[in-house]
């Protein structure tokens, strides 16, 4: 199943308040955090051998990876709504 169809709900009612694309991205922001609260209880269970109370080092750089993503997806949202 596409994302299209999984996400249909969620893209009408976006696409409806802010616009085509400024919704498409507000979806997409909300994958991403899906993925990042996934990766968090993984973290939890996966921890460093090397540094103690922290996720092993994959979990990290996939965390951070997500994080930036969503800071870029924000930016654009950002300038969208200004212009």
């Amino acid at each position: 199943m596409s994302v299209y169809e999984e996400r249909k709900e969620d893209l009408e009612r976006y696409e409806f308040m802010m616009g085509r694309e400024r919704g498409r991205l507000a979806v997409t922001m909300d994958c991403i955090t899906d993925a990042l609260v996934l990766v968090g209880q993984h973290g939890v269970y996966c921890q460093s051998a090397r540094q103690l109370g922290k996720p092993a080092m994959d979990i990290q750089l996939i965390t951070k990876s997500l994080t930036d993503a969503k800071e870029l997806i924000s930016s654009v949202l950002e300038l969208k709504s200004r212009a």
